[in-house]
């Protein structure tokens, strides 16, 4: 069985080699870099499951390569930083990352958020045995599962993994009201602990590129005091 590859950006090599160490005790391959360009080029140039990210690296910081990232590939990213206000978090996620770790850490934790994400997003991206998941379209939203994209009256939403997954389960079962920690649950596959804000956040963007600021009618309703539901 192949085994996965992990990438490591940081540009302090003794807190890659500390990630490292531990990573590879669990029988992970890692790949260590030291700016942003170099890991972009691995990305490009490697099988990549999943990337650890430093944000303040030379050449290019961890939010633009989280950018470029997005734009080709969906395997998970978490940021690794000694940037540790609530607005770094937010934009991290919010440009794609999936997970927001500060510096200093505890490796064992971070090793337990390695192992969550590569099993959602491995679990994703096991080939179906049973048929295709079939093509949503609910007012104007129209959701194509396997290519896991999205089109607002034809035109093209660029979303998130995570942005993609909460919309898909929440579209799936309109009217079911989905509470913060079902939403949680289901779409980083972890225990709920205090993912409420990380959910908020993601759902105030996906609205945004929904357009509900334009709309009377909103796509996802909040059930005040039980969570949210698709409108459609």
């Amino acid at each position: 069985m192949k085994r996965v590859t992990i990438l490591v950006a940081d540009d302090e090599a003794e807190i890659a080699d500390l990630i490292a160490i531990h990573l590879e005790k669990e029988g992970y391959n890692v790949v260590k870099v030291a700016d942003g360009q170099e890991a972009i080029r691995v990305i490009q140039s490697q099988s990549i499951e999943l990337v650890i990210l430093d944000i303040m690296m030379p050449k290019m910081d961890g939010y633009e390569v989280t950018r470029q990232i997005r734009g080709q590939y969906h395997m998970p990213i978490i940021f690794l930083s000694a940037k540790t206000s609530d607005f770094d978090k937010v934009t991290g996620l919010v440009i794609g990352a999936d997970d927001y770790m500060t510096k200093p850490f505890t490796p064992i934790e971070l090793v337990a958020r390695v192992n969550a994400q590569l099993r959602r997003f491995l679990m994703l991206n096991q080939p179906q045995a049973t048929e295709n998941k079939s093509i949503l379209e609910i007012s104007g939203v129209v959701i194509y599962p396997e290519q896991r994209t999205v089109s607002l009256y034809g035109e093209h939403i660029e979303l998130t993994p995570k942005e993609f997954d909460i919309l898909y389960l929440l579209a799936s079962h309109p009217k079911k009201v989905y509470t913060v920690e079902n939403i949680f649950q289901q779409v980083w596959a972890e225990e709920y602990y205090e993912g409420g804000n990380t959910v908020m956040v993601h759902i105030r963007t996906l609205r945004k590129k929904l357009g509900e600021d334009k709309r009377k009618n909103k796509l996802i309703k909040t059930v005040w005091g039980v969570g949210y539901t698709f409108n459609g």
